[in-house]
């Protein structure tokens, strides 16, 4: 078996992975082409990946004209600590005032010290000026290079 497969995340290990975080690269394509990469919160919702931003930001922008991105959520410090799930896929967007709201207070909700009218008030507020997405999954690519020492 090749390091690269030795490395792989199951599937399971893969979602509580993408579950346990809260933050995630987000990688869009600029019109010209090049990437443009962002650092987003996020929340899961039926085992797949939501954010939200205001829909006059490059990235809602982007979307628009082409729905394809990659997602990455890492983690680790050393090598063989390393581990990630790159989700590639496209997203579903939702501008209806009830979902931007839904997404929105899940993500503002889970943060640390995050609770109460104040949020609910700035969710209020922002999700007027947003839209929220659904990443719909076509390619998953995980790693895991705690197995590499243990496969050892």
């Amino acid at each position: 078996m090749t390091g690269r497969a030795r490395a792989e995340m199951t599937d399971g290990e893969a979602a509580e992975m993408l579950a346990g975080a809260r933050r995630m690269q987000l990688a869009t394509i600029n019109p010209d082409g090049t990437p443009h990469l962002v650092t987003m919160f996020y929340v899961m919702r039926a085992g797949k990946i939501a954010f939200w931003t205001y829909r006059a930001s490059q990235k809602a922008r982007n979307l628009a004209r082409d729905p394809r991105l990659t997602c990455l959520v890492e983690d680790g410090e050393d090598y063989f600590e390393l581990r990630g799930v790159q989700v590639c896929g496209v997203v579903r967007a939702f501008d209806d005032p009830a979902t931007v709201a839904d997404i929105g207070r899940a993500i503002a909700g889970g943060l640390a010290g995050s609770a109460g009218a104040p949020v609910d008030d700035y969710v209020a507020r922002a999700a007027r000026k947003r839209v929220a997405y659904v990443v719909e999954p076509q390619r998953l690519i995980t790693w895991d290079h705690r197995k590499l020492l243990a496969a050892s």
